[in-house]
């Protein structure tokens, strides 16, 4: 069961980092990014840092607005937000042809929503890794109490240097996650080693498309609130994933920007013109009563100083998601199935 509650979320704020440093954690993971003077070669090189402090600071408040899966997904009209993200789930584990007996990696899982979800759609036994010892504790907490934590897992390890052998995994997936490497070269690589021969990668990518213009002003503000909001190095094209995947090794099986077929806009959930029931916490209404209560709990001292700033920058990030999608300058969609040769 995610954190839902009002003192849920306030409690939750900072993850494993003291409450009395979280304000202190804010400034310093602020000062990574360009609304605040920073720029992406610091970014790329203080990436687990900044990751790390980014999901301490975020994750109560993404249980709180989205639930157990942080992701996007295309939408069906009369589909809710729920069913789009497990839909959404399966059809990745589809396109690996999970089953029983498969030993398979989630690259970046979060606290495990998909993890858990895919393992019981295709009963494979999933790993989930992670960086992020906040994330994992809650992951762990939340396999035990739905009674997955035989056949799932949890590894606190660094994506770009993985504690694995070569050729350990019959399948990996990552979901919106891998856009956090400072080199996508680099991640792509070491998943092509601890994937066995003949077996296939799958991913959700969060990529700036063709219709990006990086000396457009307007176009480089949206990326960097984006990034800001999100805890990115940097944002690569769809272009640069791809060419990143075959210079790692890989046959690309197929690949497409998911956002273009789908029938609702995926950010809907954010855009503040749209109004839920569903989805309320992420309406233009449900957001300020959040704003209003992390203001007030923070007052009180049920939640850390810098709580609020934070729901400050995932707000911007919020704009600028939004923005992105508007302008079909940014996915969160874009898919692609690619194989380890023989």
């Amino acid at each position: 069961m995610s954190k839902s509650g009002a003192l849920d979320l306030a409690s939750g704020v900072g993850g494993k980092i003291d409450k009395k440093e979280v304000k202190s954690a804010v400034e310093q993971y602020e000062k990574y990014h360009v609304y605040f003077g920073g720029d992406e070669e610091t970014r790329k090189a203080n990436y687990g840092d900044m990751v790390n402090k980014y999901y301490d600071l975020a994750t109560s408040f993404y249980e709180f607005g989205w639930g157990e899966s942080f992701h996007f997904a295309p939408r069906w009209k009369g589909e809710s937000l729920k069913e789009s993200i497990k839909r959404h789930e399966h059809f990745l584990a589809l396109q690996l042809g999970l089953k029983r007996g498969m030993k398979v990696l989630d690259v970046g899982c979060g606290i495990g929503g998909p993890l858990r979800e895919i393992a019981r759609f295709s009963s494979a036994s999933i790993t989930g890794l992670n960086n992020n010892e906040y994330q994992i504790s809650r992951g762990k907490e939340l396999n035990q109490l739905v009674g997955l934590s035989e056949s799932c897992n949890f590894v606190k390890a660094d994506f770009m240097k993985m504690p694995f052998s070569d050729s350990t995994f019959d399948a990996i997936y990552a979901i919106e996650a891998t856009c956090h490497a400072p080199d996508v070269l680099g991640c792509y690589k070491e998943i092509y080693r601890v994937m066995k021969p003949g077996q296939c990668f799958a991913a959700y990518e969060w990529c700036m498309t063709d219709h990006f213009d990086p000396t457009n002003e307007s176009h480089q503000k949206t990326k960097a609130e984006i990034e800001l909001g999100n805890g990115l190095p940097d944002i690569r094209t769809t272009s640069q994933c791809l060419e990143a995947l075959r210079l790692a090794g890989f046959e690309v099986e197929w690949e497409k920007d998911l956002a273009l077929d789908s029938p609702v806009p995926w950010y809907l959930p954010l855009d503040t013109r749209h109004f839920s029931i569903t989805s309320f916490r992420l309406t233009a209404f449900g957001r300020l009563i959040t704003r209003t209560m992390v203001k007030t709990l923070e007052f009180l001292g049920f939640a850390p100083a810098g709580s609020e700033r934070v729901s400050s920058f995932l707000e911007k990030a919020a704009e600028g998601l939004v923005e992105g999608g508007r302008k079909e300058i940014f996915t969160p969609l874009y898919f692609f199935l690619a194989r380890k040769p023989l």
